[in-house]
This record gives C-alpha cells, sequence and structure tokens, in this order.
C-alpha cells in the first residue's frame, strides 16, 4: 500500500517498464529470426517456449537479487580492466550473436551452401536446438535486464511488474513481428545487421566501454524508418507496374 500511495514508485515503474521493453526488443528480434527458420507448425509453439523461458529466467534471477548484485564485482583485472561475471556474461553472449548473425548473413546472401547450416535437418533437433539458443541468449539478456532494474529502483514488487509487464509485450508482439520479418525478406538482412550491431556493443560494454543505448537505439530507429521508405517505394513501382499491364 505504501508504493501504490508514492508517485516516485510510480514514476520508477512506468520507467523501468518502458526501459524493459526496449532492452527486449533485442531478444524478440533473435527470436523471431530463429523460429521463422523452424517448420511453420512448430514456430509458435518455440516463440511462446522461448519467452516463457525469459519469464522464468528473469523472474528467478528477481528472486537471488543479492547474488545479481555481486555478479558486478571483479574477479580479476585485464587490459586495465576489472572483469565482472556480467561483463563475462556479456562477452560470451555478444560472441555469440555476433557468430550467429554473421553465419544467417553468410546464408541469406548465398543461399546454396546449406552444408554448414547449424539447423538440424531433422524437426525434433531444429526444434531442440532452436530452444537451446534462444534459451542461451534469454539468459545474457536477462542478466543485463535485471542488473538495469536493480539499479534503478531497490523495490522487487516494482521489479517484478515491470518485467511480467515487458515480457507479456513481447509474447503479444512476437508473431506479428515473425509474420512481418517474413514476408519482408530485405527486413531480415536489416535485423540480421541489428543483432550484430547488439552483439558487438555486448562486447564493448563486457571490455569496458561503455555504449549509450540512447546510440544504439537511434541507429536502430534511423535504419528501420529507411527500410520503410524502401518499402513505399518498392510497392509504389510494383502497383505501378501492375497499372501499365
Amino acid at each position: 500500500m505504501t508504493l501504490i500511495q508514492d508517485p516516485a514508485a510510480w514514476v520508477a515503474l512506468i520507467t523501468l517498464v518502458v526501459m524493459e521493453v526496449v532492452l527486449g526488443i533485442d531478444n524478440l528480434i533473435f527470436i523471431s529470426i530463429l523460429t521463422n527458420k523452424l517448420p511453420p507448425e512448430h514456430r509458435e509453439k518455440a516463440r511462446r517456449i522461448g519467452i516463457g523461458l525469459a519469464l522464468v529466467m528473469r523472474l528467478a534471477l528477481l528472486g537471488t537479487v543479492a547474488w545479481i548484485v555481486q555478479l558486478t564485482e571483479p574477479l580479476f583485472t585485464a587490459f586495465g580492466h576489472g572483469f565482472s561475471w556480467k561483463d563475462l556474461i556479456l562477452i560470451a553472449g555478444g560472441l555469440f550473436l555476433v557468430w550467429k548473425a554473421t553465419k544467417e548473413i553468410h546464408h541469406t546472401v548465398d543461399p546454396v551452401d546449406h552444408q554448414e547450416d547449424f539447423i538440424a535437418k531433422s524437426v525434433t533437433t531444429g526444434f531442440a536446438s532452436a530452444i537451446g539458443q534462444i534459451l542461451l541468449l534469454d539468459l545474457v539478456f536477462s542478466v543485463d535486464s535485471i542488473i538495469t532494474a536493480v539499479g534503478m529502483t531497490p523495490h522487487l514488487p516494482i521489479m517484478v511488474i515491470a518485467v511480467v509487464a515487458a515480457v507479456t509485450v513481447m509474447l503479444v508482439a512476437a508473431t506479428p513481428l515473425a509474420n512481418f520479418i517474413e514476408r519482408n525478406p530485405t527486413i531480415v538482412m536489416l535485423a540480421l545487421a541489428f543483432l550484430l550491431m547488439i552483439g558487438t556493443t555486448l562486447i564493448a560494454e563486457g571490455m569496458g566501454f561503455h555504449v549509450p543505448k540512447g546510440y544504439v537505439y537511434a541507429a536502430m530507429a534511423f535504419s528501420a524508418l529507411v527500410e520503410v521508405l524502401n518499402m513505399f517505394a518498392r510497392n509504389a513501382r510494383k502497383r505501378k507496374r501492375e497499372g501499365a499491364h
């Protein structure tokens, strides 16, 4: 009741919900691209499981807030920077994202080369592989998300509400975003470029170079706006050709 009557708590809640939703965009893009590689009948299930795991992981981490805070304590020093568990997790996640995006870009540019396809041929293995990769990135984004939440408010109920609200938005937006990406092939390359940039940013953060999130998301928004204009231009040319016939 004290929190409900506290205006500062409401401001913290709204701010944190917005922050968590924005941080969830990275996770959602990855889930959408990965599940679109599965057979159509398995995509919705994989998205729900992936996002459900993200919620479980975030709530589990919130239950160990004291331990999460300790993840920022330096373990060792190298190149003048004290590396913590958080740094190591961000670097590992960033490297995985860079590798994943690079491989996907390679297969998109050269679709004939399927010899190194990391989504297995069988449906069962492919589904398990997708869930495993989603779980790995869920861990990276969950740690980043919860440390952000801990830094913004000391109240656990506010953190829980913000995390549940953000994951609910992810659940609602997952299928429309995945369908939009599938209908517009050029969006796939843009989304992969986003993942490449996000991975590079995670590595930089882990190495001690702070990259303001505003710059990253501004670049993503600008690129998305340019792609939307390109889509309008392509549709206009298509309608013109159809009208000429």
